[in-house]
C-alpha cells in the first residue's frame, strides 16, 4: 500500500509539472480591464494588433464585449463591427472610438453603407444599450452591450483603424493589414475565424469539469463507500480497496483540475478570484495529506489508531464540505447555463438521499447485531449446553 501511495504522489507531481509548463496561450487572456471586469471568451484577431473579448448572455439575448486595439495613438480612430452580409465593409454595423481635440475619448455607432463612408453617428440595425471607450497606454478599448438577434449570433466581423484630423475621421489605408482585418464570429459557441487561435473557454470548462467530477462527486462517493460498506463483515477488505481506488482517482483527477486552475491564473494576471483560489489551495493541501495518511495508517489494534481515525475523518469531511462550496464558487465564476448547476445539485441530492438511507440501515444492522450478541437466547439450549428444566 505504501508503494502505491508513493507512486500516486509521484504521478500527480509529474502531471502537475506537465500542465504547468508553458503553452501557446493567447495574448488576450492576460489582458485586464477596469474593476476586474472579465469576459467568458476572448480571441487574438489576426491583424492590426487587435483583440476581442465577449460574454453572451442567453437569458436576455445580449453580448457584452470589449474590443482592444493596441499600439495605436491618440491621433487615430479604431473601429469594430459585425456584418451579417459577409466579411466586407459595406453593411457593417460598427462601433467607433477616437480621442477628440479636447482629449476626451468618444464612442459612437455607425452603419457603413458605402465604400467611402463619412463615419458619422447613426443607429444600427440592432440596439446598443451601452457604449463607451477608453484610451490609455497607447491602447484604445471600446466597451459595448449589443442586443443581437439570434440570426446574427454567428456572423462576420470587421475591424479597422485610421487617422483623425481636426476631429474628422479620415479614410483608412487599403493595403497590408487593413485588408486582412476581417473574419467570422460565433458569439454563442465562442469560435472565431480570422483570429490567432480559439478562446480560453475550453480550458475554463475543462477546469470546471475535472474539479466537479473529482472533488465534488468521486470524493463524497468514496466516503460513502467507506462509511457504509465496512459495517458488513463480508465486505471486508473489499470496501477498503474500493475506498482507496475511489479517493485515489479523485485525487489524481483533482490535481489535474487544480493545475489547470493554476495555469489559468498565471495566464490572467490581474484577474483574481480570491475565495475560489484560496479554497482550491486548501483542498489540494488537504487532499495531499490524505494521500500521505496511507503511509501512516497503523494497524487496527495499534494504540494510535484512534488518533489516526480522528485525523483521517476530520480532513476527509472537511475536503468534501470545502469541495462543494468551491464548486458553487466556480459556477458563479464560469456562469454556465443554469442546467449544469441544476444537474450538480441533483447529484448532491441523490448522494445525500443515498447516504441518509444507508445511515439508517447501518444503524439498524449495528443495533440488531449488538442485541444478538448480548442475548444469545436459545442458541445455548439448542446446542445441548443450556440449562435443562
Amino acid at each position: 500500500m505504501e508503494i502505491k501511495a508513493w507512486n500516486l504522489v509521484l504521478f500527480s507531481c509529474l502531471l502537475l509539472s506537465l500542465l504547468a509548463s508553458p503553452s501557446s496561450a493567447q495574448t488576450c487572456v492576460s489582458q485586464t480591464f477596469p474593476d476586474n471586469k472579465q469576459y467568458v471568451n476572448c480571441t487574438d484577431l489576426r491583424a492590426l494588433s487587435s483583440y476581442l473579448h465577449w460574454t453572451y448572455h442567453q437569458s436576455n439575448g445580449t453580448v457584452e464585449m470589449a474590443f482592444r486595439h493596441t499600439g495605436t495613438t491618440s491621433s487615430r480612430w479604431s473601429a469594430w463591427g459585425i456584418n451579417p452580409s459577409g466579411p466586407s465593409m459595406v453593411g457593417t454595423q460598427a462601433l467607433v472610438a477616437f480621442v477628440n481635440s479636447s482629449g476626451v475619448t468618444q464612442a459612437f455607432t455607425t452603419s457603413i453603407d458605402s465604400l467611402f463612408p463619412t463615419l458619422q453617428p447613426t443607429d444600427l440595425s440592432f440596439q446598443v444599450p451601452s457604449l463607451s471607450a477608453t484610451f490609455e497606454n497607447d491602447e484604445m478599448t471600446i466597451f459595448g452591450v449589443l442586443r443581437i438577434p439570434e440570426n446574427m449570433l454567428s456572423t462576420s466581423q470587421v475591424w479597422q483603424e485610421g487617422p483623425v484630423s481636426n476631429d474628422q475621421l479620415q479614410p483608412h489605408t487599403t493595403d497590408g493589414a487593413n485588408l486582412q482585418s476581417r473574419g467570422s464570429i460565433n458569439f454563442l459557441t465562442g469560435q472565431s475565424a480570422g483570429a490567432s487561435s480559439d478562446s480560453r473557454t475550453r480550458r475554463r470548462n475543462v477546469h470546471g469539469v475535472l474539479n466537479t467530477v473529482s472533488w465534488g462527486i468521486l470524493m463524497p462517493l468514496g466516503a460513502i463507500t467507506a462509511r457504509y460498506m465496512k459495517v458488513f463483515k463480508s465486505a471486508d477488505p473489499a470496501w477498503f480497496y474500493l475506498h482507496v481506488a475511489c479517493q485515489s482517482s479523485a485525487y489524481v483527477v483533482g490535481v489535474a483540475g487544480w493545475a489547470t486552475g493554476i495555469k489559468l491564473g498565471s495566464d490572467s494576471p490581474g484577474i483574481t478570484h480570491n475565495p475560489h483560489r484560496t479554497i482550491g489551495i486548501i483542498l489540494f493541501c488537504f487532499g495531499t495529506l490524505q494521500v500521505f495518511a496511507l503511509l501512516l495508517r497503523p494497524n487496527k489494534n495499534h494504540k494510535y489508531r484512534l488518533y489516526w481515525n480522528i485525523y483521517h475523518h476530520s480532513i476527509g469531511y472537511s475536503v468534501i464540505i470545502l469541495s462543494i462550496v468551491n464548486i458553487f464558487e466556480g459556477f458563479d465564476i464560469l456562469n454556465p447555463e443554469d442546467k449544469w448547476e441544476r444537474i450538480y445539485i441533483g447529484i448532491l441530492i441523490f448522494l445525500g438521499a443515498m447516504a441518509t438511507l444507508l445511515e439508517a440501515f447501518t444503524w439498524y444492522v449495528v443495533i440488531r447485531r449488538k442485541r444478538t450478541n448480548k442475548h444469545p437466547l436459545a442458541m445455548n439450549g439448542a446446542n445441548g449446553h443450556g440449562q435443562g428444566v
